[in-house]
């Protein structure tokens, strides 16, 4: 299934950073004006270079300068820099070997393992784009994507494999390759695993499954390097589809350009010039990679410093303190309950956070009761920072400085604009500390969704890319959000659509109705609950509703709580209204309601 994205890109890169280092433009005037710049923490620049090359160059610069420093790490297994860029040729050639060519999506469906890395970089040098999917989506979830993205090629978890060949004649792939993310272990890891002990073999079944029908990736690598002169992608080529749930449940892919990427982790290298590249950078890989936060301080950021990028295939307090014993992190990029369990964890164990630099927080608010202990107990910072799919994601963090501020999201990157508007009308501006919608625009914003021209018109006003948040900014240029035209549920970092989830508990046969919404929770940010309306005459258990929906949603998707209502409170036109409906339910949650 082709598509073209949806719509021609609103606003070519033409600010931004080179991949490594530019030649900063210094103080200039901008329209509208950029208060916020006078805010920056010292050594951060106004606005950036225009960006060049592909986002092959960061692993090539670093490649060059630091050929022999730890490139990845995973349980222990270090590769170095020079054997990484050596890895991305020979897996190039392999799947230049399996059919596929320029411009071709190919569908990326791993946990964070160095797999991984090699497979993005090696998709992208044949100037291929890369689809990111979570590993734990349900059948139906990955299958809607894929009808979307209309890949062909697919690089999949083998635990995953099985799901992805049992798609539909439609979806049928050109070519399946499987990864085993334990040959990515040391040796010594890799023998245990296969030892008769069961709970190693219990291991051993969560990690890898046997495969038939797929080509293995130890095939794919061990093709000869492709050809320097093989052509190389162009800087404003499509890169990556990124996928965000929007507000219906209906997938839309960002398509996201080398430059967008480029320039997003030209933006993050300019906010910490305090960080070092090379030898001694050191990065945490506890987001997973699939999602746009983690991608990019992961795959594209970390690779710009020649970072140590330490690899964790899921967030694992205990995993992570033993890495922080020998190799503290540079920059750690989390959510805020990741923050929470990793500093409690500390504590109970004994372990000294002493020398990690900075954590940035996104995806949910960020409490100051969390971030005075973190600062404590680290002796660097914890910054909150906000961005979306649409932007590469990160448009604004707080400063890596005393001067943050408390509550608020931070200021916008280099390069960045940002408009407080008029919802109902987005050409007038609000004043300071009103509030208003978020505009923005900058060379980390996205052009368009792929094969979406209809909904790329609608997030657009102008030039300016429309956020669907409510935020205020004061007089020193820091953004709050205040609340979100979108509905989207954030839960442990993850966007949750409840069209998606009410689609979802509607197939069951005893639900009339049903409104999803979410509630504050100190863990996750936020807490998906269900209102549901019986069928006349039927019986509804919670809990076996609840497994009802496991089975097509992801895990983090399904309704925590779930009450029954006799009705669900609409507009005249028959639209539920979500925020009565959450109104009702964080009365029913306090009053000890079941659920």
């Amino acid at each position: 299934m082709a598509h073209e994205i949806g719509g021609d890109f609103r606003h070519p890169p033409s600010l931004g950073g080179a991949p490594v280092a530019a030649a900063y433009a210094g103080r200039v005037s901008f329209d509208p004006p950029r208060p916020w710049t006078a805010s920056y923490a010292p050594g951060v620049p106004d606005d950036l270079a225009p960006v060049s090359g592909s986002l092959l160059d960061l692993v090539d610069a670093s490649a060059r300068d630091f050929p022999d420093a730890p490139a990845l790490q995973f349980f222990g297994r270090v590769t170095d820099y020079r054997t990484l860029r050596a890895q991305i040729d020979r897996a190039a050639a392999g799947l230049l070997a399996l059919g596929v060519r320029r411009g071709d999506p190919v569908a990326i469906i791993l946990p964070n393992c160095p797999q991984h890395i090699v497979a993005f970089y090696a998709v992208l040098r044949i100037g291929a784009v890369v689809v990111e999917h979570n590993p734990l989506y349900t059948p139906r979830e990955l299958r809607k994507q894929f009808e979307d993205h209309g890949a062909k090629h697919a690089i999949v978890w083998s635990k995953v494999a099985r799901t992805v060949q049992e798609f539909p004649a439609d979806l049928a792939l050109s070519s399946l390759v499987s990864v085993d993310v334990v040959g990515g272990m040391p040796g010594w890891m890799r023998a245990a695993l296969r030892l008769p002990v069961p709970r190693l073999r219990a291991q051993r079944a969560q990690l890898t499954e046997r495969v038939r029908g797929a080509v293995r990736w130890e095939s794919v690598v061990s093709h000869p390097p492709l050809p320097a002169a093989h052509p190389r992608p162009a800087t404003d080529d499509l890169a990556i589809i990124q996928y965000t749930s929007g507000t219906t449940g209906d997938p839309k892919g960002a398509a996201l350009t080398h430059a967008n990427l480029l320039a997003n982790a030209a933006q993050a290298n300019a906010w910490t010039p305090d960080v070092q590249r090379g030898e001694g950078a050191v990065v945490y890989a506890v987001l997973p990679m699939f999602h746009a936060y983690g991608l990019t301080l992961c795959l594209t950021f970390a690779m710009s410093l020649g970072a140590r990028l330490v690899l964790f295939p899921k967030f694992d307090p205990d995993l992570v303190l033993a890495v922080t014993r020998k190799h503290p992190a540079s920059v750690l990029p989390l959510v805020p309950p990741i923050a929470a369990r990793l500093l409690a964890r500390a504590k109970e164990k004994g372990v000294s956070l002493a020398g990690t630099r900075i954590g940035v927080s996104g995806a949910m608010a960020l409490d100051e009761t969390l971030v005075v202990p973190w600062e404590e107990e680290t002796g660097g910072y914890l910054v909150e920072g906000y961005g979306l799919s649409e932007c590469s994601p990160v448009l604004i963090v707080n400063p890596v400085s005393d001067d943050r501020k408390a509550g608020a999201i931070g200021l916008p990157l280099p390069g960045t604009e940002v408009r407080v508007a008029d919802p109902d009308d987005p050409s007038r501006d609000a004043g300071v500390g009103e509030p208003g919608e978020l505009l923005v625009r900058g060379p980390q914003v996205f052009g368009g969704y792929y094969g979406r021209p209809e909904a790329t018109a609608a997030v657009f006003h102008e030039d300016w890319f429309r956020t669907g948040d409510i935020v205020t900014m004061d007089a020193d240029g820091f953004l709050s959000v205040v609340d979100r035209i979108k509905e989207l549920i954030i839960t442990g970092g993850f966007n949750v659509s409840p069209t998606e989830v009410e689609i979802a508990l509607r197939q069951h046969p005893a639900v009339a109705d049903a409104a999803v919404v979410g509630i504050a929770d100190s863990r996750s940010g936020e807490e998906v609950v269900a209102a549901v309306v019986v069928d006349d005459g039927a019986e509804l258990d919670v809990e076996e509703l609840r497994a009802f929906a496991r089975g097509i949603l992801t895990p983090y998707k399904v309704p925590r709580r779930v009450f029954i209502v006799d009705e669900l409170p609409k507009s005249m036109i028959g639209k539920v209204l979500r925020r009565q409906v959450r109104e009702r339910v964080q009365a029913l949650v306090a009053g000890g309601g079941a659920g």
